[in-house]
């Protein structure tokens, strides 16, 4: 076992991770469920989730400047807070994301199956979920250029997915534009359809918790997170304005009552589009399980090295891989999966990444003025952002976070964990 992570991601590389991470879930299903909760606004709601994730972004890019190394916000809160609140955000991403691993797990198989129109029993759309993990988890812990090269694949399937939907979608679309509706919302229905859609974008976090594999953390990482969320933002937006064009807001939003929204918003413009769709969802889905295993080993890796997680997880292997905290991330979401379905993880994961990003506003606003790239009020923008879309969460949703983040706060305190390194 060597000590050390390798250098081996460049920029475009970077770039790949953070698509892969954020063109999954959110395009496919999450803007049909933002269509059920804000109606057309679902388009200004995405713009505007945009925007507070780029100052989460540009926070994000700071910190993994001046702190290039592997497990993101947990680290930036052990650096710059203090180890509690570093350990909190470290909980609060691994128990949310994994659940978000396993249900993209699920759905890719349920997504190939649906698409070779085949029904088996849910004993075996569980085994295939895990056995399409442990076969991600097996390349993530071969090494990140083998990682990284599938990544870019799938990410090139993708985009050309996107593109060719809203190309054909738009050349559908006959007769002047009616655009009356899409600045009427109401206030509460948009804040919550922002605070769910920026659940969307936050894949760019798998970025900074790579920091310690990426080559000249210092220009690439900013460059990557801007890249990012610029492409990301301009797909999104360019999606949900198609679909709400093509079927309607209500046809969108009932679509979201279906596995696959887009899919059936696709059958409106034609057979084939609706099968390039279905496609290129599964292959979305693959590249956000194989990104967030990635990012949740590194999380992992880190709070091995400082004993908040058994100190034995923070292995590095020949081939500079954090393999023992891959193999740990890698069964976790395997045992999530056996439960057949994992409910709710959507608005979950909405309330724990915007705890955890609020954490990252604190760290950056913590910056010594000599490492920080861009004005204090990006952070404070970003912090208050994340604040107030809290408050759009569902209830139950937030007392589960709460409850999940006591527990670690107790086991850590029980078990004596956590140490400086």
């Amino acid at each position: 076992m060597s000590q050390g992570l390798a250098r081996v991601v460049g920029l475009w590389g970077a770039v790949g991770m953070g698509l892969g991470s954020i063109l999954g879930t959110g395009v496919f299903v999450s803007l049909a469920i933002g269509a059920g909760i804000g109606g057309a606004s679902v388009v200004l709601a995405t713009a505007l989730a945009a925007f507070v994730a780029t100052c989460n972004g540009l926070s994000s890019a700071q910190l993994a400047a001046a702190h290039p190394i592997s497990g993101g916000t947990y680290e930036y809160g052990y650096r710059f807070l203090n180890p509690t609140i570093g350990f909190s955000a470290g909980v609060m991403f691994l128990v949310a994301k994994s659940a978000s691993a396993a249900t993209a797990a699920l759905g890719s198989v349920g997504g190939v199956l649906l698409l070779a129109g085949i029904d088996v029993d849910p004993n075996v759309r569980t085994g295939l979920a895990v056995a399409v993990v442990l076969g991600m988890t097996a390349l993530v812990a071969s090494g990140v250029r083998r990682s990284n090269t599938f990544n870019l694949a799938i990410v090139g399937l993708t985009i050309g997915t996107l593109a060719t939907f809203v190309g054909t979608g738009l050349a559908t679309v006959e007769g002047p534009i009616d655009l009356s509706g899409w600045g009427t919302f109401e206030p509460m229905s948009l804040l919550a359809t922002t605070a769910l859609m920026f659940v969307a974008y936050t894949g760019y976090g798998r970025i900074a918790t790579l920091g310690e594999e990426v080559q000249e953390p210092a220009v690439t990482i900013p460059r990557a997170i801007i890249a990012t969320l610029i492409v990301s933002m301009v797909l999104y937006v360019s999606v949900a304005a198609t679909a709400v064009l093509v079927v309607g807001a209500d046809a969108f939003a009932e679509a979201a009552t279906t596995a696959a929204p887009l899919q059936v918003v696709a059958r409106a413009i034609s057979a084939p589009v609706a099968t390039i769709v279905a496609v290129g969802a599964v292959t979305a889905m693959l590249g956000v399980l194989l990104n967030l295993v990635l990012g949740l080993s590194r999380v992992a890796f880190a709070m091995a090295r400082r004993r908040d997680l058994p100190e034995s997880f923070a292995a590095v292997s020949s081939a500079q891989s954090p393999v023992r905290a891959v193999w740990l991330v890698g069964l976790v979401i395997a045992g999530l999966v056996l439960l057949g379905d994992v409910r709710s993880t959507w608005t979950f994961s909405a309330f724990t990444v915007l705890i955890y990003y609020s954490i990252t506003n604190l760290a950056a606003l913590a910056l010594p003025p000599e490492h920080r790239r861009f004005p204090r009020l990006v952070s404070v923008l970003g912090l208050v952002s994340c604040a107030g879309l809290a408050v759009f969460v569902p209830l139950e949703m937030a007392l589960a976070g709460a409850t999940v983040l006591f527990v670690g706060l107790v086991a850590r305190s029980v078990l004596g964990g956590g140490s400086a390194t």
